[in-house]
């Protein structure tokens, strides 16, 4: 396998209303290969989603990317300047699946009309037919009913929701995919009907790697072959996701680790260790120059 993605020196700072900075990504560097997924975990805040939001292009005001950089199949691109990035690349080289995506669809519109929308946005010469054909056969391969495209957004439950507005992000045949806590709203039965169609959208090629941002451990246990682990901005610690979870060697990941709630009797009353103290350091932006 080669390497697909390869990202370094990410920097991403917030600046507020009142002119004071905010570190969101602290010279972040990850690298991917192929067919792999990567997990980001870390508590709200810890810079993850900001992470993705950077690697997929998608990074709006008040986020400014001070420097970095991403290759993708031997093409490198300046993050800091993504509006010298080619158009091609946000959606059919990198894709994010962001949360809550479905809900700000309007409710007047059909999951084919949302479909011709994506495609038409990446192909102004795709018709209607061929876009609905492409989203019917993706549907079909993953076993999903191709009435769907027919259904309004709030017909829909949330597993099969979150599972159709997936299968649109991919529609491009992404090279990565970025999906931004894609469980966290669904239930555990949901929750399992999308990791396993994510790994089967990988065996199939649909794309070639995920990275995949949640604070469920449990989750990233199932769907993740490597870990990363985000805290005030940085990546503290990374690894395969056996290491991580049995052998954890950062004091936050050992405490992150320590919260996840267990069933077993023999862990009722073992106490969750919190951190003993506070990283000023994240609104401590690094000089950077205009």
């Amino acid at each position: 396998m080669g390497t697909l993605l390869d990202a370094q020196d990410i920097l991403g700072v917030y600046y507020t209303p009142n002119g004071k900075p905010v570190v969101g990504v602290n010279h972040v560097s990850v690298t991917i290969q192929e067919g792999e997924v990567l997990g980001l975990a870390g508590e709200s805040g810890s810079g993850k989603s900001t992470l993705g939001s950077i690697i997929s292009l998608t990074a709006r005001s008040p986020l400014v990317v001070e420097s970095g950089t991403v290759e993708i199949d031997g093409e490198r691109q300046n993050l800091a300047r993504m509006d010298r990035i080619p158009r091609t690349w946000r959606g059919a080289v990198v894709s994010m699946l962001p949360q809550g995506a479905m809900n700000s669809v309007s409710a007047t519109m059909r999951i084919r009309d949302l479909v011709f929308d994506v495609m038409r946005a990446h192909d102004g010469k795709v018709s209607k037919d061929e876009a609905l054909d492409r989203a019917r056969d993706r549907l079909v391969s993953l076993g999903l009913p191709p009435r769907a495209l027919d259904a309004y957004p709030h017909q829909l439950s949330g597993g099969m929701k979150q599972r159709v507005v997936t299968i649109i992000s991919t529609l491009l045949n992404p090279r990565l995919l970025i999906a931004d806590e894609p469980t966290s709203a669904l239930d555990v039965s949901s929750q399992k009907a999308l990791i396993e169609m994510l790994l089967e959208m990988l065996d199939k090629r649909i794309m070639s790697g995920v990275i995949f941002i949640t604070h469920d451990l449990p989750a990233l246990r199932t769907v993740a072959t490597h870990i990363g682990v985000m805290y005030q901005g940085r990546m503290v610690e990374t690894g395969p996701t056996d290491v991580i979870v049995d052998n954890p060697e950062h004091p936050y990941t050992q405490a992150l680790l320590s919260s996840v709630l267990t069933p077993e009797p023999k862990y009722a009353k073992i106490r969750i260790e919190g951190m003993s103290s506070y990283d000023r350091s994240l609104f401590d932006a690094p000089e950077v120059k205009h």
